[in-house]
Parts: structure tokens; sequence; C-alpha cells
């Protein structure tokens, strides 16, 4: 019997990162909910009749709705694992899509700025894995740390995998077969 928690046992997967998308997002959102509460409050005091303030109160209720919360949901329903053995990302409110990296397969990582998020130290980390469109973690804060991360996470699976390998190559078997034979 062999001891499981030896050298030549995997250790356990670990979450290093849980990322969102920067919440710069959802500044324009919530500019619009203040403003939309305030003008909302003010011109339904100002009306007269009682359906014109209950128009003023369901149509403050709708943009609040469409220009608050829509985003608001849009940006917690995105977001990216990093762990010890691969990368999940996670997105959609109705529809759900999971996708994971494993960093043992090797890939190429590229973080791409513009000018608002150098101010915010964020980027877009370009993952490109040799399929055909490379997978992009939009706006992401600080990306060269992230970028850092996945480059030892993914050195450090590849010399496990490898040694993994070149352990179980070097292994005897105890099975014997022989072929032919009556």
């Amino acid at each position: 019997m062999s001891d499981e928690t030896g050298p030549t046992s995997p250790e356990a997967e670990r979450v290093i990162a849980s990322l969102r998308p920067h919440a710069r997002v959802l500044f324009w959102p919530s500019l619009v909910l203040i403003a939309t509460a305030g003008l909302g409050t003010y011109f339904a005091g100002q009306l007269r009749e009682d359906w014109q303030t209950g128009a003023v109160v369901v149509g403050a209720i709708v943009v609040a709705v469409l220009l608050w919360l829509l985003p608001t949901l849009a940006w917690l329903a995105k977001r990216y694992v990093i762990t010890t053995r691969r990368i999940v990302l996670r997105q959609g409110l109705f529809v759900r899509t999971r996708q994971e990296l494993l960093h043992s397969r090797g890939y190429d990582v590229t973080v791409r700025k513009h000018a608002m998020q150098s101010m915010f130290r964020s980027g877009n980390v370009q993952i490109n894995t040799g399929l055909d469109h490379p997978v992009v973690l939009r706006d992401i804060p600080s990306a060269d740390l992230v970028q850092a991360a996945l480059h030892d996470l993914m050195e450090s699976n590849q010399n496990s995998v490898s040694t993994r390998r070149q352990q179980d190559a070097s292994r005897p078997t105890d099975e014997t077969t022989a072929w032919g034979s009556r």
C-alpha cells in the first residue's frame, strides 16, 4: 500500500484570485441612479394630479432598473477565478457560460491597456491558447500582477506535469502480460 500524502501525490487545488472587471464601469449607472432618484422625487412633489405623480414614479423605477440594476447585475455575473491548476471564466445573467483553461496546457499571456485603464492600473489580459480566438479577461484590476501570476502558475504546472510523467514512466508496472502464449 502506498502513502497518499507522499511527495508524488498532487497537491490540492487552491484559489489564488477571484476577480471581476474593474468597478469603475459602475460609475455612470450609479450616477444615473442618483440623478433619477433626485429628479423623480423633485418632480413627483411638484405635480398636482395623482396619475402624473404615479407616472413619474413608474418612469423613475423603469429608468433605475434599465440603467442601474441591469448593468450592476451584468457586472456581478462576470467572474474570473484563478486557481493553482486552472483559470475559470464565468459570465451571464440568464444564460450562464463557464470556460476553463488549464495552466498545464501552456498559453501566451498579453496585457493591453488604454489610457483610462492605465490610470486605474487595470487592463485587458489576453490569453492565447492556440485556439481560434484568444480568451480575454476584460478590464481586470492589477493586470500586470495577474499576468505575472499566470506566468508563474503556468511554469510551475508544466514542471509538475513533466515530473509526474517522468515518475510514471520510470515506475515499474505490477502487471505481467504474456502475449501469444497458451
